[in-house]
C-alpha cells in the first residue's frame, strides 16, 4: 500500500475533473432548468392536470432513488469512471427519447429512464473526494454547488427562450449533441477510480422495493385532486406504498446484519454525521421542490392570482434565485474551510426559510424576485456546507456508498415534494373560464401561501436537525480528530495495489 501526501496531488488533472463536472452540471441544468417553467405548457399539450404533470418531475426522481445506491455500489465494484460513462450514455439516449414523446405516458416512461442522470453527481463527488486533499474538499464541493447556480443562471434564460419560441421539445433536441460529447470526453480524459471493492454485493431487491413503495405514494398523491382524495384508488395507492416501507426496512436491516451493504446501510446510518445530512437534505429537498413549483405557477398564472408572464419571462424571473446560488457557493466554501462547517450548515436552511416566508406574504413582482435571491442564497449555503459534513466523516472506501445513499435521501424528499405541490395547487384552484378543466384551472392565493408555509416549516426542521451534527473542521481548516488519527487521515488518497 502506498499513499499520496496531502500536499501531493495532480492539480492539472483535478482541474480537468472539475471542468468536466462543471460542463455536466451546465448541460443537465439546461435540460432540467427549463422543465419546471414548461410544466404548464406540457400539461396543456397532453391535456393533464397540474397535479398529474408534476409526475414529469417526480418519476425522474423516483427512478433516481432506486438507481443512486445501485449505481454507486457498482461504481465501488467496477470503477466510478466506468459507471459514469455508462450512466451518461443511457442518459443521452433518454434525453433523445424524451424530446420525441408522442403522449404523456411515453414521456413519463422516458423521464423515468432519464432519472439515471441523478447518479452522475454522486459518482462525480466521489471522484473529486479521491483526487483532492481533505483541506481542499470543501472548496471543491462549494465550487460544484456554485456551478449549479451558474447552470441555472445560464440555462433558465437560454432554455426558456428555446422553449418559449420553439417549444419545450427543442430544449431536449438541442441538448442531445452536448450530452453525447460529454460521454466521449469523460471516457477519454477521466481516470478510473483508485478504490475498488470487487466482493461487494448489490442490493437490487431493496432498491427496487423501496422505489415501488415511493412510486405508489407519488402516484397516489398526484391522482388525489383528479379523482378525489376519498377514492379507493388514491387511498389504496398511498397506504400500499406506506405499508410497503415496513417490510422494506425489515429486509434492509436483515441484509445489513448478514454482511450485505443495504441501500439504507445500517453501519453508515448509525453514524451521526451520516444520518443527519441525509435526513436534513431529504426534508429540505421536499420543501424546495414543493415551493419552486408553486413559484413557477405564480409567475405564469394569470391575474389576480399570478403575474401572467411567459415561459421566457418566468425563466428570467428565476435568475435572481440562480445568482444567489452562484454567489454564495464559493463564499461558503471559503468560510467553512477557515471556520468550520456546522454553523453554515445551520444558517443555510434558516436563510432559505426566511425567503420562503417572505414569498408567503403574496409580494409584488419585484419583491418576489428579491426574495428569490434570498432563497437561492440560503439553499446554496446549505448545499455547499451540509454535504461536507458527510464526505469529511466517512472513509474514502465508503464514499461511493455514502454519496449514493445521500442521493437516495435527497431524491426521496424531492420526489414527494413535487406531487405534493401539484396536489395543493390543483386542490385549491379555480376555473379561469369554462372549458378544459386541466389547462384553465388557476391556483389561488391560498394555494401558493400554503405551499410556501409548508416549505418554511420543512427548512426550519432541517436546520434543527443539523444542530445535532458534529463539527468536522476546526478553525485551522483540519478535521477534528485525535493525534493518533492525524497521520492516517492526512494521507487521504490511498491506492490499494
Amino acid at each position: 500500500m502506498e499513499t499520496q501526501s496531502n500536499e501531493e496531488y495532480d492539480k492539472k488533472y483535478t482541474s480537468l475533473i472539475m471542468m468536466i463536472l462543471a460542463m455536466l452540471i451546465l448541460v443537465v441544468m439546461y435540460i432540467e432548468g427549463m422543465l419546471t417553467p414548461s410544466l404548464p405548457s406540457i400539461a396543456k399539450d397532453f391535456g393533464v392536470s397540474i397535479s398529474q404533470v408534476s409526475l414529469v418531475l417526480s418519476v425522474y426522481l423516483v427512478t433516481g432513488v432506486a438507481l443512486s445506491p445501485i449505481v454507486g455500489k457498482l461504481g465501488d465494484i467496477y470503477g466510478k469512471k466506468r459507471m459514469l460513462v455508462i450512466v451518461l450514455l443511457v442518459y443521452a439516449f433518454a434525453v433523445l427519447s424524451t424530446g420525441f414523446s408522442p403522449n404523456f405516458g411515453y414521456m413519463l416512461a422516458s423521464r423515468g429512464i432519464q432519472g439515471i442522470g441523478l447518479t452522475v453527481m454522486p459518482l462525480g463527488m466521489s471522484l473529486v473526494r479521491e483526487e483532492f486533499p481533505r483541506r481542499l474538499v470543501p472548496k471543491a464541493q462549494a465550487l460544484l454547488s456554485a456551478m449549479f447556480g451558474a447552470g441555472f443562471a445560464i440555462s433558465l434564460p437560454l432554455g426558456s427562450l428555446v422553449s418559449n419560441d420553439l417549444g419545450w421539445r427543442y430544449t431536449y433536441h438541442t441538448a442531445v449533441p452536448f450530452v453525447f460529447a460529454l460521454v466521449i470526453i469523460s471516457a477519454i480524459y477521466i481516470r478510473e477510480s483508485q478504490y475498488r471493492r470487487p466482493g461487494t454485493r448489490v442490493d437490487y431487491i431493496g432498491a427496487s422495493v423501496f422505489a415501488i413503495a415511493l412510486g405508489l405514494i407519488v402516484f397516489g398523491i398526484s391522482d388525489g385532486p383528479v379523482i378525489g382524495w376519498s377514492s379507493i384508488t388514491v387511498l389504496g395507492l398511498i397506504f400500499s406504498g406506506v405499508l410497503l416501507f415496513i417490510p422494506t426496512f425489515i429486509y434492509e436491516r436483515h441484509y445489513s446484519f448478514v454482511g450485505g451493504e443495504a441501500i439504507l446501510d445500517q453501519r453508515l446510518l448509525s453514524k451521526r454525521n451520516v444520518w443527519i445530512p441525509n435526513v436534513a437534505l431529504a426534508i429540505s429537498g421536499m420543501g424546495m421542490f414543493l415551493a419552486m413549483q408553486a413559484l413557477t405557477y405564480r409567475f405564469e398564472s394569470t391575474s389576480p392570482y399570478g403575474f401572467g408572464i411567459s415561459i421566457l419571462d418566468t425563466g428570467l424571473s428565476l435568475v435572481p434565485f440562480a445568482i444567489g446560488t452562484l454567489i454564495f457557493g464559493p463564499v461558503t466554501g471559503a468560510v467553512i474551510t477557515r471556520h468550520g462547517v456546522k454553523h453554515m450548515a445551520v444558517l443555510g436552511p434558516i436563510v432559505a426559510a426566511v425567503g420562503f416566508l417572505l414569498e408567503a406574504t403574496n409580494p409584488s413582482f419585484t419583491l418576489t424576485l428579491l426574495y428569490g435571491f434570498i432563497i437561492g442564497s440560503g439553499i446554496s449555503i446549505m448545499n455547499a456546507s451540509i454535504i461536507n459534513i458527510l464526505v469529511l466523516s466517512v472513509d474514502p472506501k465508503d464514499m461511493g456508498l455514502a454519496t449514493s445513499m445521500n442521493g437516495t435521501f435527497r431524491n426521496l424528499g424531492s420526489s414527494i415534494g413535487a406531487p405534493v405541490a401539484g396536489a395543493i395547487l390543483s386542490t385549491y384552484s379555480v376555473a379561469a373560464v369554462s372549458g378544459n378543466p386541466y389547462s384553465l384551472s388557476l391556483p389561488t392565493h391560498y394555494a401558493f401561501t400554503l405551499a410556501f408555509i409548508i416549505a418554511v416549516a420543512l427548512f426550519a426542521v432541517s436546520a434543527v436537525v443539523v444542530v445535532f451534527s458534529k463539527e468536522v473542521i476546526n478553525n485551522g481548516g483540519r478535521k477534528k480528530e485525535s493525534p493518533a488519527q492525524s497521520e492516517k487521515t492526512e494521507n487521504l488518497n490511498v491506492i490499494t495495489q
